[in-house]
């Protein structure tokens, strides 16, 4: 499995890196933009990501944008909805209008709400069949 994980916040980051490090290779981007140019570069190279847990509230451009951007990326390249990139929205943000927006508009397969709790996000893993059933 091939991860990105989109996100500003030191903790957050490491702690979701030490939970998908052992699952596969994880790339990491600081902002929406990092996180554009890190998707359209595995795309270029046929190295797509099976997963892209991104956070919401990011500096420079932030989730919902880099999440539009991303599915526009794909469209251009011919993707369908199912062979697009799984994304978990990761954010502290428990907002119903947030997550209408990045289920709806952006096309997020998955929301979580920070703390994420290692069980929560194995779980989403296995919802998603990127992980086997237990």
């Amino acid at each position: 499995m091939r991860v990105l994980i989109v996100e500003d916040d030191f903790y957050c980051r490491t702690l979701l890196h030490d939970i998908l490090r052992p699952l596969g290779q994880c790339d990491i981007a600081v902002n929406g933009e990092e996180a554009v140019f890190a998707f359209k570069r595995a795309q270029e190279e046929l190295r797509p990501y099976d997963l892209i847990c991104l956070d919401l509230v990011l500096p420079e451009m932030d989730g919902h944008q880099a999440l539009r951007e991303i599915r526009a990326l794909e469209r251009e390249a011919g993707r369908d909805s199912v062979r697009e990139v799984k994304v978990i929205v990761t954010t502290m943000l428990d907002d119903s209008k947030e997550t209408h927006d990045a289920f709806f508009l952006g096309g997020a397969a998955s929301y979580l709400v920070k703390p994420i709790r290692e069980e929560a996000l194995l779980e989403e893993l296995r919802n998603l069949g990127l992980l086997p059933a237990e």
